[in-house]
């Protein structure tokens, strides 16, 4: 990727449609979004600047780094952050309540290899470069149900193609879902997409890899509606 290629202007960002702020945060989660934040974030290039090397942005040498699009409360990220801590994770939301639940699973912790892009993954993917991430994580999304409002689903043509271009070969897709119409609809935009191939698709959770643990969401719904879990693998290149 060549010096700006892929950039929007900074006119040109993508619409955020979700929420940014919910309850008014304690004062310990405050504090840490005032110290702690800022040692963990991250920012887009803008126009006409280098790409990001994911690497660089962890204390020591990682042996690859993963991405988790919307993490919610944060503790599928401190979770996969445990079970690999030679992996750099990079976990991107937008809404400062769950920046602040996952700091607070960070904080006090010997994690550090977690770094937290606080905004719309829509501005990061551009700025990073081709083939540079191991495996991403798309678990539980806003599932936007009603019908015209299909192309806010972040599971989709555009944003599979912006994925694909920075998933290395090989590198795995994991999607889940607990609504009807987004199983549907994720089911067929990634069966429909050429740099992805199926590994698998299943309600079953116990034949999930071990390390998939589950979130808090995921458990809150289990009383209601059966996930579906997605395994998708970037297809080679050559």
């Amino acid at each position: 990727m060549t010096k700006g290629e892929g950039f929007r202007p900074a006119d040109d960002k993508p619409r955020f449609f979700g929420r940014r702020r919910g309850k008014s945060l304690r004062r310990t989660a405050q504090g840490l979004m005032e110290t702690l934040l800022p040692r963990l974030a991250i920012t887009a290039p803008g126009q006409g600047e280098p790409s990001l090397d994911p690497k660089t942005l962890f204390p020591r040498p990682v042996n690859q780094v993963w991405l988790e699009v919307g993490f919610g409360g944060g503790e599928h990220v401190a979770a996969q952050a445990r079970l690999y801590p030679d992996i750099g994770i990079i976990g991107s939301e937008p809404f400062n309540n769950g920046i602040a639940s996952l700091l607070g699973h960070l904080s006090g912790s010997d994690i550090d290899n977690v770094r937290i892009y606080p905004d719309d993954v829509r501005q990061l993917l551009p700025g990073l470069p081709e083939a540079c991430i191991g495996r991403v994580f798309v678990l539980f999304p806003d599932p936007w149900p009603k019908k015209r409002h299909a192309e806010r689903r972040f599971i989709g043509r555009d944003n599979l193609d912006a994925l694909a271009r920075v998933m290395a070969d090989g590198a795995e897709l994991r999607v889940a879902s607990d609504d009807p119409v987004y199983q549907e609809w994720a089911t067929e935009q990634l069966r429909a997409h050429a740099d992805f191939t199926e590994a698998q698709v299943t309600s079953d959770r116990p034949t999930l890899p071990e390390d998939w643990p589950a979130t808090r969401y995921e458990l809150k719904c289990l009383a209601g509606r059966d996930p579906v879990f997605f395994r998708f693998i970037r297809k080679n290149r050559s």
